[in-house]
C-alpha cells in the first residue's frame, strides 16, 4: 500500500469501542500529521494518531458508521473541513473474517485537498510568473512543437513580426522566415536536434548556425536581420524548440557602415588602397586579362599653396567623381593615397587601357566636366602610368611597381601624359 499515491487505512473498534487504525500506508500517516511518530505496530489508537490534527467531523462520521450497525454499505465520499484542514475521504463499511471472528471495519481512502490546492496554486503562481516573464521579455520568444508549428508567441514577438499571438499559434514556423529559407528549415532543425548536447554547453547559447545570425520576415514582407539562441525541450509525449529572437537591425546597419568605412576613402568616397589591392588579388587569381594605371595630379603642392588646402580637397573630390564615371561596373577606380589614384581594368589589353587613361587625362586638362566650383575653376593636369598583366603574373606588388615606374617616366618626360610600361 505504501506505493499507492493516495492514503489508505482500515479503521475498526477495539474491545472498548474506541476507534483504532488496524492498517494504513505512509500517505495516511502524512495526511494525519503522524509521519514522524514512533509507531511500533498495529492496531494504533485513532485518537492517539490524529487527535489534534483531524477534523472532528471525520471522527464523528466514523463513529456514526459503526453505530449504524451496517455490515456492508456503498462507498461514500465526504469533504471534511476544519480550519485549514480539508480532507476528501471515501468511507466504505466492510465486514470480513479475521481468524474465526467476524470483523466490521471501514476502508478509508483519500487525500488532503488543502495540500493539493496549495500545490495547484503554486503551479498556477509559477505559470503566472512564467507568463509575465515571457510577456515582459525584451526579446521575442517563440516555441514550436515537433511538427514545426508555433506554440508560444510573446508580446515582443508580436512587435517584432507584426502578427498577434492568436494569428500565428498553430501555424508553421516558416511563416516567420523569408521564402528562400523555408525549404531548408526542416533539415536545419533536425541537424540542430541531432547535435544538441546541453550538458556540453559553454558560456554561449546553442545556435542553429555558425554565425548565430539569420533572417526573419515581418508580416509586411520586409526582411529583418535577427540573432537567435535555441533550446530543445523534451516534453512528455513530444519535443519542443524554444527560440530567443533578437532584432539586430541597428547592429547590422552599424556593421555595414563600419565595413564600408574600412574599405572607403573618407574624403572622396572612393574605394581605398586596401579595397583596391583585394580587388586586384581576386582578378590575378584568374587567367583574365588585366590592366592597371596609376594617376598623379601634376604639381598638386602648388594648387594647395596658391588656393589653399580646402581647394586642394575639392580638386581631389572632383577628380574622383570624374574618374569613377569613366570606368564601367567591372572596373575599379580608387584612391591610392595623397594625390595619387589607381584604376583596375579587368579584360582590358594595353591599347584599350591606354585609350581609357588618355581620354581621362584629356578631360581633366580641358575641364571637360560639370562641377560647381566654390570660387572659380582650378586648372590642373595629371600624369598616368599604365601596365598590363604579363602572362601568368600573380604578384600584386610587382604589377603596382611596374605601373609606378611608368608613372615616374610620364612625370620625368614633361607631365600631363600617359606612359605605358
Amino acid at each position: 500500500m505504501d506505493d499507492i499515491a493516495i492514503c489508505v487505512a482500515m479503521i475498526g473498534l477495539d474491545e472498548n469501542e474506541n476507534l483504532v487504525v488496524t492498517a494504513c500506508n505512509n500517505q495516511f500517516f502524512q495526511l494525519t500529521g503522524s509521519a514522524g511518530a514512533d509507531i511500533q505496530s498495529f492496531p494504533i489508537s485513532f485518537d492517539a494518531l490524529i487527535t489534534d490534527f483531524a477534523p472532528r467531523e471525520f471522527r464523528e462520521k466514523l463513529l456514526a458508521y459503526f453505530a449504524s450497525g451496517r455490515p456492508q454499505g456503498p462507498e461514500q465520499t465526504y469533504d471534511f473541513r476544519e480550519g485549514r484542514q480539508w480532507w476528501r475521504l471515501s468511507l466504505k463499511p466492510i465486514r470480513h473474517t479475521s481468524g474465526r471472528a467476524s470483523v466490521r471495519e471501514i476502508l478509508v481512502t483519500g487525500f488532503d485537498i488543502a495540500a493539493k490546492m496549495n500545490l495547484t496554486r503554486g503551479l498556477e503562481n509559477n505559470a503566472s510568473r512564467y507568463r509575465a516573464l515571457v510577456d515582459l521579455a525584451y526579446d521575442a520568444i517563440v516555441t514550436m512543437d515537433h511538427q514545426h508549428n508555433i506554440t508560444l508567441f510573446n508580446r515582443a514577438a508580436e512587435n517584432l513580426f507584426g502578427y498577434s499571438s492568436a494569428e500565428v499559434l498553430g501555424r508553421p514556423i516558416v511563416t516567420l522566415l523569408p521564402e528562400k529559407f523555408r525549404a531548408d528549415h526542416p533539415r536545419r532543425v533536425q541537424q540542430f536536434a541531432d547535435s544538441y548536447q546541453p550538458s556540453l554547453r559553454q558560456a554561449t547559447p546553442p545556435r542553429m548556425d555558425e554565425s548565430n545570425s539569420v533572417y526573419a520576415q515581418h508580416r509586411d514582407g520586409s526582411v529583418i536581420p535577427v540573432e537567435i539562441a535555441v533550446s530543445k525541450i523534451d516534453l512528455e509525449g513530444g519535443t519542443e524548440f524554444m527560440a530567443i529572437v533578437r532584432d539586430i537591425t541597428d547592429r547590422a546597419r552599424l556593421m555595414e557602415l563600419l565595413k564600408s568605412q574600412a574599405a572607403t576613402d573618407a574624403l572622396t568616397g572612393l574605394p581605398n588602397r586596401r579595397e583596391f589591392l583585394e580587388f586586384i588579388e581576386k582578378v590575378l587569381g584568374t587567367s583574365d586579362d588585366l590592366s592597371v594605371f596609376i594617376l598623379d595630379i601634376d604639381l598638386f603642392k602648388e594648387i594647395n599653396d596658391q588656393h589653399g588646402h580646402d581647394a586642394g580637397d575639392e580638386v581631389l573630390r572632383m577628380l574622383a567623381k570624374v574618374g569613377a564615371s569613366m570606368t564601367d561596373g567591372a572596373s575599379l577606380f580608387a584612391r591610392w593615397g595623397g594625390e595619387e589614384f589607381v584604376a583596375a581594368l579587368p579584360g582590358a589589353d594595353a591599347n584599350l587601357a591606354y585609350m581609357i587613361a588618355d581620354e581621362l587625362r584629356q578631360r581633366y586638362e580641358r575641364q571637360d566636366f560639370v562641377h560647381m566650383w566654390r570660387l572659380k575653376p582650378i586648372p590642373f593636369t595629371v600624369s598616368i602610368g599604365v601596365v598590363t598583366r604579363e602572362a601568368g603574373e600573380v604578384d600584386v606588388d610587382a604589377l603596382i611597381k611596374r605601373a609606378d615606374r611608368a608613372l615616374y617616366r610620364a612625370k620625368k618626360s614633361g607631365r600631363n601624359r600617359v606612359v605605358v610600361g
